[in-house]
């Protein structure tokens, strides 16, 4: 099929799925679509905002419309490794009588994976992700299990409450592709909200893409033509984030103590990709690249003592970067 057809098709696609998410979520519009950013380029995110946002039940939502497997994990400070991919038990044949390891897979067995308050679990079993998050596939007992594409960790984080809590890896944050941060609904929003959910009404919601479908639209993104200074634009902009790095800027050697890696310019083009795409446009742009910059920048970016004594968060950082890095140099 020729792309221009498929990249009409998926801008009706994500406005189908919009309209069936907004029967059941209330605002969070751009959140809602920087999920959908995220599913198209193949991208696992890190969904942040304090208890009462909807997270869990955003996620929850959008697998309805969408056509996938779908598994959601409680994780709790007693969770193991093995309760997330999977673990080998003894069967014994009725016939023959013989004992055998067969392993019997875990939740991670899905299309669509809902991490929930990820970091009240240890490290070791929040590593369970990282072979999974990077290579979709799953080794137990020597031998690999693929995982069932397309696969995508959505995970959600409780920013306020530290009691109980493993503040995850540097590792796994860089596996995810944005961070996302929910902020409160507006007083119209928060007003329909109230309405919405004390009442009996269940609304249905319909499902629009499969499997299949999404894959062809994840390769269509890829094939989108990008042109060097865009490209060039988001790398100086990666680069510009590590201290140490002669292009710098002053507020960057002053505030932060680590700056982002490649991964971070491999899925700000990727990112960049989608975002056209979604629009139904094939000129990808560094106002595209600005548009995903803070999501993929904000968890990658790590400050230091006098961030926190001038109250520069990562978010303000990038904010700063963004007027500070010229788009064609």
């Amino acid at each position: 099929m020729d792309d221009l057809k498929l990249l009409d098709e998926l801008q009706e696609a994500r406005t189908r799925i919009l309209q069936q998410v907004q029967r059941i979520i209330v605002g969070q519009t751009r959140i809602v679509e920087d999920l959908l950013t995220g599913l198209f380029s193949g991208g696992h995110c890190l969904l942040v905002g304090v208890p009462g946002l909807a997270k869990t039940l955003m996620v929850r939502t959008l697998a309805r419309a969408l056509d996938l497997t779908f598994k959601r994990i409680q994780f709790t400070p007693d969770l193991m490794p093995s309760d997330i991919t999977g673990t080998e038990v003894i069967q014994q044949d009725t016939e023959t009588l013989r004992r055998e390891f067969k392993f019997v897979p875990g939740p991670i067995f899905a299309n669509l994976v809902l991490a929930d308050e990820i970091n009240r679990a240890p490290p070791k079993t929040q590593a369970a992700l990282l072979e999974s998050m990077q290579e979709y596939q799953v080794t137990a007992g020597g031998i690999r299990y693929p995982l069932p594409l397309p696969f995508l960790v959505l995970a959600t984080q409780n920013p306020i409450e530290l009691e109980g809590t493993y503040p995850l890896p540097e590792a796994q944050l860089d596996r995810f592709m944005f961070s996302i941060y929910l902020d409160y609904p507006a007083p119209e929003e928060e007003r329909k909200i109230a309405e919405l959910t004390t009442t009996d009404l269940d609304s249905e919601v319909s499902k629009v893409l499969d499997a299949e479908r999404i894959l062809t639209y994840q390769a269509l993104i890829k094939r989108i033509p990008v042109s060097h200074h865009v490209v060039d634009f988001a790398v100086r902009l990666v680069r510009a984030t590590r201290p140490n790095h002669d292009t710098a800027p002053d507020f960057i050697r002053e505030f932060v103590s680590w700056g982002a890696g490649p991964r971070a310019s491999q899925y700000l083009v990727l990112g960049a990709r989608a975002k056209a795409a979604l629009r139904g446009d094939v000129n990808v742009s560094t106002s595209d690249v600005k548009e995903v910059a803070e999501s993929v920048l904000r968890h990658r970016i790590f400050t230091n003592f006098n961030a926190d004594a001038e109250g520069m968060d990562a978010a303000r950082i990038v904010e700063k970067l963004l007027q500070t890095i010229p788009e064609i140099c």
